[in-house]
């Protein structure tokens, strides 16, 4: 029996029902990620000896139906730009290299209390800044798919160790697409909620109008029961909303019949892969057949959503980025002559070139003189963006569209063009420029095998529309795993 090829929800029944027991659990993660995670490098930190105490503490509460709820003895894998006690927290990155946080991120807590298993910390993007894990200062994260490849970012270390079953559910942040667009890539699934639902508490902000943090799992039943266990108001967190209910797994059933779905026209123009384009509208004429009403339509402004985007993210990186100066913790430069000496030696020596990139366009666009003319005038652009959804969503229940414009890009190919990356966020920034909730479903594989992702995305608070449509998509569908996942290791 292969422990990690179960889900998340399914190795929970097996442990409920004592077929399985959590040190089992743990230990079979922890020798996957011993097996191949120096060929993949999703982890930045496997926390071998807290995993093993708390799958007996865990075990000793499941016996006692003290834990009761679905994920109770799962191993889970954390994005390393969430806080957790005890455990050091980088953002990969150097000037955070020796960072251990005296709390944990609320969402963390919340895993914690249902009875997850914490195996570590995943790489990523440095301070979640960029779309293919190549920036971070422990090395890059290869796709499992085909290791010549990336996985994604920023979150690409969460949805690499899950396309390899070196976990079996893992937490992302997604800023501008951070946790679809590598699930696209790494043929997973990756949920973004509403704005606000998922508390940001001990999330080392980014963007933190855009910042959301979300599951990445093996199916969509696994998001929907994560989801409920990490949602919640929290008072702690200014933006957190409180909701009339956190119930997500009641969406999961096979039944579209009568929802009506959008095709944005505008998602299917110049820069589209050939076979993305027929991969999603093929999903697309599957739910059809099974009865939802598919129209296509013009959404409108999507060429602005990338400029607006990195200008407002930037903007917020810039202020949010200003308190690492290494006076009370973190990379310190050991050679300085004064204070503001110390300042700009240590922030040149402790961040990478594509986080330096992000800081001086956030600062020039909120400069006097250009504030008006970028920083207002892309806000302006944000709420026009949010408008067309609005109107949208006045015709249908859920916009359905691609991830990503392509496949996994070659290693290396994005980063000599910075441009280009930016432009294979297209599909998603919009989401996070209008709180929406989106998920990707993989929907196919392209001519050399690598998996495609289908977007859905909903309106505030209707994550049950796509997780139905979602649901009853996968639910046509085989599950499908790369050679590395396929490895059983004893």
């Amino acid at each position: 029996m292969d422990i990690m090829s179960f889900t998340a929800t399914e190795l929970g029944k097996k442990i409920k029902a004592k077929e399985i027991s959590v040190k089992e659990a743990t230990e079979a993660a922890l020798k996957k990620i011993e097996a191949e995670d120096s060929s993949i490098n999703a982890f930045v930190t496997v926390d071998r000896e807290g995993a093993r105490k708390s799958a007996d503490e865990i075990q000793r509460k499941i016996d006692s139906e003290e834990l009761t709820g679905p994920l109770a003895g799962v191993p889970v894998a954390i994005k390393d730009n969430m806080c957790t006690i005890g455990l050091k927290t980088t953002c990969s990155s150097k000037i955070l290299h020796n960072f251990v946080p005296p709390y944990d991120c609320e969402a963390v807590s919340r895993l914690k209390q249902a009875g997850a298993v914490i195996l570590g910390k995943t790489n990523m993007d440095e301070f979640a800044m960029g779309s293919t894990t190549e920036t971070s200062f422990y090395g890059e994260t290869k796709n499992p798919w085909n290791l010549e490849h990336v996985p994604g970012g920023s979150s690409g270390g969460s949805a690499a160790a899950v396309a390899a079953h070196e976990c079996h559910y893992a937490l992302g942040s997604d800023t501008g697409g951070s946790i679809r667009q590598p699930s696209s890539y790494c043929g997973v699934v990756g949920m973004k909620p509403t704005y606000g639902t998922v508390s940001r508490y001990g999330l080392i902000a980014y963007g933190s109008s855009l910042d959301q943090i979300g599951p990445i799992a093996k199916d969509v039943s696994d998001c929907a029961a994560i989801l409920e266990t990490i949602s919640s108001y929290d008072r702690k967190d200014a933006t957190s909303m409180e909701r009339e209910t956190y119930d997500f797994t009641s969406a999961l059933t096979d039944d579209v019949k009568g929802m009506k779905i959008g095709v944005p026209r505008d998602y299917f123009g110049a820069g589209l892969d050939p076979e993305v384009r027929e991969a999603v509208l093929g999903a697309a004429e599957v739910l059809q057949r099974k009865g939802a009403i598919v129209e296509e339509f013009d959404l409108s402004l999507v060429e602005y959503a990338i400029p607006a985007y990195y200008v407002i993210a930037s903007a917020e990186a810039s202020s949010n980025l200003a308190r690492f100066d290494g006076v009370k913790y973190g990379y310190r430069t050991e050679d300085f002559s004064d204070l503001h000496n110390m300042y700009k030696k240590t922030r040149s020596e402790g961040f990478g070139p594509e986080v330096k990139r992000r800081i001086m366009l956030g600062s020039f666009v909120l400069s006097s003189g250009y504030y008006d003319a970028y920083y207002l005038k892309a806000l302006r652009t944000k709420s026009l963006i949010k408008d067309a959804f609005d109107r949208a969503f006045k015709q249908f229940d859920v916009i359905l569209g691609p991830a990503a414009p392509t496949t996994a890009p070659r290693l290396g190919d994005s980063l000599s063009d910075p441009i280009k990356m930016y432009l294979g966020d297209i599909y998603t920034v919009s989401v996070n420029l209008a709180g929406l909730p989106g998920i990707s479903v993989p929907c196919g594989k392209d001519k050399n095998g690598l998996p495609i992702g289908l977007q859905l995305i909903g309106d505030c608070y209707q994550e049950k529309k796509i997780i139905k449509a979602a649901y009853a998509f996968e639910q046509t569908r085989t599950y499908e795993c790369c050679d590395i996942a396929k490895k059983e290791v004893f």
